[in-house]
C-alpha cells in the first residue's frame, strides 16, 4: 500500500520517556508527517476499525492514491468496477480537491464518463463545467480558425503566377510557422471541451499517471495542490506491490540454495557432503563446551576451523582415482 508522508516518529513529544537513539537530537514534531484517521485504526468516510466486528457485509476495502486513505467500496459515490478493470482510485473528496482530474476522467477514466444518456437514464445529476478561461480558449481557437481561413486565402492568391515579389510570400510563410510556436498544455485541450463531473469516486487505468499534461502552468498547479507525486511512475500502486514483492523475494532467498543452483551435478553433490560434514564436526566441537558449561571463545573457533582443513587436506590427499 501507499504511504508516502510518513517518518520515525520515535523519542519525538508522542513518545513520553522515550529517546531516539539515532538522533538524540531529534525535533518534537516531523513536520514531513500528514496523520490521517488512519493512524487511529479509523477508516473510510464512515470512521470504522478494519476489520470491523460490527460490519456484517462483506466489502472490498480501496486505497486512494492521493490521501492515501482505505474506503469500502460502498462508500464511494459509485460502484468500483471490476477488479482487473482499473488499478487505481481518488476518493470523492480528492477528486473534489483535484478539480482538473474531471477533465481526465472524460477521457481516461474507468468506465469513461462521457456516456450521456447512460448517465441520465440512470438519475445521475450531471453538471458540465466551463469556466471563464474555457469560454476564453472557444474565442481564442475561433479567432485562430478565421485567421487560418485569410491566411489561406492569401496563400492561394501568391500561388497564382504573378509579378510579386519573393520576400512577401516568406513573410507570410513565417506568419504561418510562428503562429504555432509554444508548448501545448493538455489540460486546457480538454477543459476546452464539455466534460462530466460527479459527486463520486474515479477509478484509473493502468499508466493514466503518463498522460497527465507536464506544462509549466501544470506543473506549478501540482505544486500547489501538493500533489507533484502523481507525475511520478515510480509512485503508483503497481510500482509499490512489484517493490514489496521484490523485497519478499529477497528475504525468503537462500544464499545457499543460490549457490547450488549456479553449480553443475557434481559440485552440487560435493558442496553438500561438505556442508554435512561441517554441520556434524561443528555440532560435536561446540557440544564438548555445552557439557563443561565453558565459553567458547574466538580462538577455539579459529583452532576448529584449522583443524576442518587440515582433515580434509588429509581426506583428499588419500583419495585415488580411476579412469575407466
Amino acid at each position: 500500500f501507499l504511504s508516502r508522508n510518513f517518518r520515525c516518529d520515535c523519542g519525538n513529544s508522542k513518545f513520553k520517556n522515550l529517546q531516539c537513539k539515532l538522533l538524540p537530537e531529534k525535533g518534537k514534531v516531523n513536520s514531513g508527517n500528514k496523520y490521517n484517521d488512519n493512524f487511529y485504526g479509523l477508516y473510510c468516510t464512515c470512521k470504522r476499525p478494519y476489520p470491523d466486528p460490527e460490519d456484517e457485509i462483506p466489502d472490498e476495502m480501496i486505497q486512494c492514491i492521493v490521501c492515501e486513505d482505505w474506503f469500502h467500496g460502498r462508500h464511494l459515490g459509485a460502484v468500483p468496477p471490476e477488479s482487473g478493470d482499473f488499478h487505481e482510485m481518488v476518493c470523492q473528496a480528492c477528486m473534489n480537491h483535484c478539480h482538473f482530474l474531471w477533465a481526465y476522467a472524460s477521457q481516461l477514466a474507468v468506465p469513461a464518463l462521457t456516456k450521456v444518456n447512460l448517465l441520465e437514464d440512470e438519475g445521475i445529476v450531471l453538471k458540465v463545467e466551463e469556466g471563464e478561461e474555457q469560454k476564453k480558449e472557444i474565442k481564442k481557437e475561433s479567432g485562430v480558425e478565421h485567421q487560418e481561413m485569410k491566411e489561406e486565402k492569401q496563400m492561394e492568391q501568391f500561388n497564382e503566377p504573378s509579378t510579386s515579389s519573393g520576400a512577401l510570400n516568406t513573410l507570410i510563410l513565417i506568419q504561418v510557422v510562428t503562429k504555432s510556436d509554444g508548448p501545448v498544455c493538455k489540460l486546457k485541450e480538454l477543459q476546452s471541451k464539455q466534460f462530466l463531473k460527479k459527486d463520486t469516486a474515479t477509478f484509473w487505468p493502468l499508466n493514466w499517471r503518463s498522460k497527465l499534461c507536464t506544462c509549466e502552468d501544470c506543473l506549478k498547479m501540482y505544486s500547489e495542490l501538493e500533489v507533484q507525486f502523481l507525475t511520478d511512475e515510480c509512485d503508483t500502486v503497481l510500482a509499490y506491490e512489484n517493490k514489496g514483492t521484490s523485497d519478499q523475494e529477497t528475504e525468503r532467498r537462500d544464499p545457499l540454495m543460490d549457490t547450488l543452483n549456479s553449480m553443475n551435478r557434481v559440485q552440487q553433490v560435493e558442496l553438500i557432503c561438505e556442508y554435512n560434514d561441517l554441520k556434524t564436526e561443528l555440532t560435536d566441537y561446540l557440544r564438548r563446551f555445552a557439557d563443561e558449561g565453558t565459553v567458547v571463545k574466538r580462538e577455539d573457533i579459529q583452532h576448529f576451523f584449522e583443524e576442518f582443513q587440515s582433515r580434509k587436506r588429509r581426506r583428499t590427499n588419500r583419495m585415488q582415482y580411476y579412469c575407466s
